[in-house]
């Protein structure tokens, strides 16, 4: 099983006949990440806190209906996440409104025992300096399981929620929090954000001296590279597209296509993906940047089914 364990947010998206009505669409990484990975076929569940309000029976809904595993799930009486959603030529930008609400309020006892055998994966998302709970809760979780599964993370930089002011100490705290993860997969975009002006391959190296075996970072319409604590770097040419609606959700679905292959072979421990060939590796990345290009034929987060991959 894959568990997707984080924020599960309503996207308010702007109706294309008259901006000042939004639609109301399911969203937050982790919850992307879940619904990519069991519309892909892989065992998925998705842990995190969600409300009982209208807006949170529309996110388990979705999870349900699309065959995401429940049973990790937690209610609470708070109200649900928003995120307004600004569109230009399909590049996505957001306005938060988290303060307190139901996914940021993830405590230790909400926490059920983990099933064996699992991998489980972080989007990081809104969860930032605020002191959210749910920021302390994974990241002692993850650090517990450290040593008996794989761990992904995707760092998932959302500026307006962080603050221009904070983003040093932001990407000082994520490079802190490495260690606690094999797998990292991020965007150029993440990037150039977090640290203004670097280069993408030493970045890369830094993150891998501080623990990780796998540095994954998705380029857009360049591909994506992958690299390794071995010295190698794996170049992924980007899918082609037969249409273009945007880019909502395409890294989440990138995360969902890699972790749903390293899965399907047999990857579930650190040493695991540290030992897996090049090869394989390649594999699992094309796969993962052709998942990501059909979720781009859509507008908004529409994951693909594995029957549509061909």
């Amino acid at each position: 099983m894959i568990i997707s364990c984080g924020e599960a947010l309503i996207d308010l998206i702007p109706d294309k006949a008259d901006g000042n009505l939004f639609r109301a669409v399911p969203g937050g990484s982790p919850f992307n990440t879940a619904l990519a990975l069991a519309r892909l076929g892989a065992p998925t569940a998705f842990l995190g806190r969600i409300s009982r309000d209208a807006f949170g029976n529309q996110l388990a809904q979705v999870l349900e209906d699309n065959g995401v595993n429940l049973r990790l799930l937690v209610r609470g009486p708070e109200l649900t996440t928003l995120a307004f959603v600004k569109k230009v030529e399909g590049q996505a930008s957001y306005a938060f409104y988290t303060q307190g609400t139901a996914d940021r309020l993830l405590q230790p006892s909400d926490l059920p025992k983990l099933p064996d055998g699992a991998i489980l994966h972080w989007g990081l998302g809104a969860v930032v300096l605020d002191g959210a709970p749910v920021a302390a809760t994974l990241e002692a979780l993850f650090r517990q399981e450290k040593d008996r599964r794989l761990l992904s993370f995707d760092p998932n930089i959302r500026p307006p929620v962080i603050g221009a002011a904070n983003i040093p100490a932001y990407a000082k705290r994520l490079t802190e929090a490495l260690a606690s993860f094999h797998l990292i997969k991020a965007s150029d975009e993440d990037l150039a954000v977090l640290f203004p002006g670097g280069r993408m391959e030493d970045i890369a190296q830094r993150w891998l001296e501080r623990g990780p075996s796998v540095v994954v970072i998705t380029r857009g319409a360049e591909g994506a590279s992958v690299f390794r604590q071995s010295g190698a770097r794996l170049d992924v040419p980007a899918a082609k597209l037969a249409k273009f609606g945007d880019t909502v959700g395409a890294g989440d679905s990138f995360t969902a296509g890699l972790l749903t292959l390293l899965y399907e072979r047999g990857i579930r421990q650190g040493a695991e993906l540290t030992a897996l060939d090049d090869t394989t590796l390649r594999e699992c990345a094309t796969f993962a940047a052709r998942v990501a290009a059909k979720t781009c034929e859509h507008e908004g987060c529409n994951p693909p089914r594995r029957s549509e991959l061909g």
